[in-house]
Order: C-alpha cells, then sequence, then structure tokens
C-alpha cells in the first residue's frame, strides 16, 4: 500500500499527546485518511512515548516510528523524517494539536490543484500569546527580513505546511548542520501559498521551548542565512575612526591656539571602554560564525537511529 501524503511529527516526552493525536486525525481527516500515513520521530524522549507509538504501530497499519538515538532537536528531527518520508508530498507538524489537522484538508486541495510546491499555515490570532511573545515573535520576522535579501520568511507562519516532493528533494540537498527549517523551506519554496488559521491553545502536555531556547533559535536563523552581522562591523569601524579623526582634530586645534591643557580622566576611561566593548562585541560576532563553521566542517551526521518500526520497517531508506 502507498500513500500520497505522508504526516511528519516530531515528538519529545509527549506521551500524553500521542493516541488523542491519532485519534484527532482519523476523525477529522476520515476523508482522506486513506491517502495518509503518519510517520512520527521520537527526537530521544525520556518518558513512555517510544512504548506509546509502538501500540499505536500495532493496530494502525499506516504509522510508522523513526527513534532517534538521543536528543538532537526538533531541526534535526524534522529533518529525519523528511529524510524518511515516502509519501508524494508530507506536512509537518506537531502532535499537540496546536496545528489543526481539519486545516490540512485545505493543504490537500490546495495541493491536488497542481498550483503550489507549498502550502503553508499563516496565523491570524495570536491572542493567546503573552504580549513579550507577539512583540519578540514579531521583531524577529521583520529583522530577518530586514537583514535577509535572497529569503523571505512570511510573517506569523510556522512549520506546519505542506511541501511536495519536489521541494522535499530539494531540503534533501541541503546538508548544513545549524539548520534553521523555517528559513530552508522559505529558501526552497517554489510556488507558495498561505491559509489563515487560529492556533488553538495547547490542552496536553507542556511545551519544551522556553525564552532562552527561543532566543538561539532566532540566532541561528539570522546567521544562517546572512552574513550582514559580520559586514556591519566594518561600518562601525569605520564611523568610530572618523569620529576619532573629528575628535583629534579638535584636540590639535585647541592645543594650537589655547595651549596645552590635562586631559580628563573620565574622558579617556570613556573612550577606553567604549572601544573595548565595541571589540569584545565584535569578536563575539565573528566567534559565532566561526563556530558555525567548526560545526560544518566536522561533516559530524546530523542525527543518528536507533531503530525504525512500523509502515517504513521493511523498505530501503535513503543514507543520513
Amino acid at each position: 500500500m502507498s500513500h500520497d501524503l505522508t504526516l511528519v511529527v516530531p515528538v519529545y516526552n509527549e506521551q500524553e499527546s500521542i493516541s488523542v493525536f491519532v485519534e484527532t486525525i482519523k476523525l477529522e481527516l476520515a476523508s482522506i485518511y486513506h491517502h495518509i500515513d503518519i510517520l512520527f520521530v521520537n527526537d530521544g524522549s525520556t518518558d513512555n512515548t517510544h512504548s506509546v507509538i509502538s501500540t499505536e504501530i500495532e493496530n494502525n497499519d499506516n504509522i510508522s516510528l523513526i527513534d532517534l538515538a538521543k536528543n538532537f532537536g526538533k531541526e534535526a528531527a524534522m529533518t529525519a523524517g523528511l529524510q524518511h518520508a515516502r509519501g508524494e508530498a508530507v506536512v509537518i507538524m506537531d502532535v499537540d494539536l496546536q496545528d489543526p489537522p481539519s486545516v490540512i484538508l485545505a493543504f490537500f486541495d490546495l495541493w491536488c490543484t497542481g498550483q503550489y510546491d507549498t502550502v503553508y499555515g499563516v496565523r491570524v490570532d495570536r491572542s493567546a500569546d503573552t504580549r513579550m511573545k507577539r512583540c519578540t515573535a514579531g521583531g524577529f520576522y521583520k529583522l530577518f527580513n530586514l537583514l535577509s535579501h535572497r529569503t523571505k520568511l512570511p510573517e506569523n507562519t510556522g512549520d506546519f505546511r505542506l511541501i511536495n516532493r519536489k521541494v522535499i528533494d530539494a531540503l534533501n540537498q541541503m546538508p548544513e548542520r545549524n539548520r534553521f527549517m523555517k528559513g530552508m523551506f522559505a529558501w526552497s519554496a517554489f510556488r507558495a501559498t498561505g491559509v489563515p488559521f487560529e492556533r488553538p491553545e495547547r490542552n496536553i502536555g507542556k511545551t519544551k521551548f522556553n525564552y532562552w531556547s527561543l532566543w538561539n533559535f532566532a540566532l541561528d536563523g539570522i546567521l544562517s542565512f546572512t552574513s550582514w552581522p559580520l559586514r556591519v562591523w566594518s561600518y562601525i569601524g569605520f564611523g568610530i575612526s572618523f569620529i576619532a579623526f573629528l575628535y583629534a582634530s579638535h584636540i590639535l586645534i585647541d592645543t594650537l591656539f589655547l595651549g596645552v591643557k590635562v586631559p580628563g580622566y573620565a574622558s579617556i576611561m570613556s573612550v577606553i571602554l567604549f572601544l573595548g566593548g565595541v571589540q569584545l562585541i565584535s569578536l563575539g560576532v565573528i566567534g559565532e560564525y566561526i563556530g558555525r563553521i567548526f560545526t560544518e566542517i566536522k561533516q559530524r551526521p546530523i542525527y543518528l537511529i536507533n531503530n525504525i518500526t512500523g509502515y517504513y520497517q521493511d523498505r530501503d531508506r535513503p543514507n543520513e
């Protein structure tokens, strides 16, 4: 049996959500369920997620599990799912049902027209988020699109989307280890369109993200798709040099016409501390890029797999 549509679902410590997710998919996607297979990617869960999915596999012949050797992160888990998915199209979604399964019907219908290679969900209401979350999310999209000239992120979009085989093959050719999937989706989107939807609150389990992880995620996104943070320090250097030249000229003229003055301790310390801070910040930015180069040149696998069970178990799979 072959399927047209694969649902790639990364999971990490989601034992409470698995069974509810499967039953909701069966109910809300009943009209196209015979076109669907579900591919869970267990990203090193430490609870009973693996056991719960194994039970679902025993009761459903269209469910599979890729069990990663440890926690590699959601971006790596999505990569594993995309490299093993067998459907003509893939829908990437979360297991917590904040990505409403009913929206997949709209994705599927638009894909079947043959006009689009990517159909992504666009959140129309973020009132459930905190004010801080709304401000930081909006600021990130604006900053990313300002700095990245060739790759633009549609605002209020996440990983929830349908991509066809053309896009999947393009993504699987991208070997980078520091993976920012939202940017990679946008870069390889081909013909894309958005579908507005309301994202419900999470009722099962707890989110695995906090502000620190979101900050690092945003930093990875910006540094992966633009070299502007490196380039800007050239302009800052020129600006500081110009200001220093003006200040030196002022001191020279003042000394020639008004005589030598005893320099102030405060002004000297202010200049030294300011320039020292600028230098440390610029070294930090350079260090971020060098660290990513160091990670890439080691060419380690993006993920490691313990085993594959279910529908894909006996099928050949691509090289990782």
